[in-house]
């Protein structure tokens, strides 16, 4: 089991922006560079805007209706939100009903939760703009759940693709430019990359400012 990253070390982490974090992990050989291919911003704005989310991740499996074996929650999955954490929704693939709406937006906003990431699809989404509830998702849909999907575990690891996992305890971000999954495990290593990083970029800026070619600035100031 891994332990926990420091409040400090969490605290600098989500200054940096999916980009950055991205990177990092491509260096820390995770998969994907923990990217979650797919998932964009729909609301409050369509990829567009200052919003950002962050936090740990609840994991949510949903299965098929008509499975009847998988296990069941014994309360709405909704109900599960905490404050300040994000819930990471897993869908059937390839179902084209939503799993995701404004009645669940409108209680996960009193529980706190900062926003919320679906793999997969949403609807409501002009309610889910007036109420400037960040959702992230694949697609949205303008069918309910009810007959198509429902929940059946709470905080299990879930697989994104191949050897891409989101695990409860994991933290996500989301911005304009997409959505990340960061290991808790690799929290301090990616954020002295990112902050090393962010000074050879800052130097790069600078240089490019003053006219210098973009070849020889990074030649001259990034490594691989």
């Amino acid at each position: 089991m891994s332990i926990k990253p420091s409040v400090a070390l969490i605290s600098v982490l989500k200054t940096f922006a999916t980009c950055d974090i991205g990177d990092a992990l491509v260096k820390l050989k995770v998969p994907f560079g923990g990217f979650l291919d797919g998932i964009t911003m729909f609301s409050p704005e369509r990829q567009a805007g200052p919003t950002k989310i962050f936090g740990e991740a609840i994991t949510v499996k949903m299965v098929d209706a008509s499975d009847k074996t998988s296990p069941s929650l014994p309360k709405h999955f909704c109900d599960y939100n905490e404050s300040g954490k994000i819930m990471f929704i897993s869908q059937p693939k390839g179902m084209y009903s939503a799993c995701w709406g404004g009645l669940m937006t409108t209680r996960a906003k009193y529980l706190g939760a900062p926003g919320v990431i679906v793999d997969g699809r949403f609807r409501d989404v002009l309610e889910q703009r007036e109420m400037g509830f960040p959702v992230f998702a694949r697609q949205i849909s303008i069918l309910g759940s009810n007959g198509y999907t429902r929940a059946s575990e709470v905080n299990i690891p879930l697989q994104f693709k191949d050897n891409l996992w989101v695990n409860p305890g994991d933290f996500v971000m989301g911005d304009a430019d997409g959505v990340v999954v960061i290991p808790a495990d690799k929290v301090e290593q990616v954020v002295d990359l990112c902050t090393e990083r962010k000074k050879i970029d800052d130097l790069t800026f600078e240089a490019l400012h003053k006219g210098e070619p973009i070849g020889d600035a990074i030649k001259r100031l990034r490594k691989a």
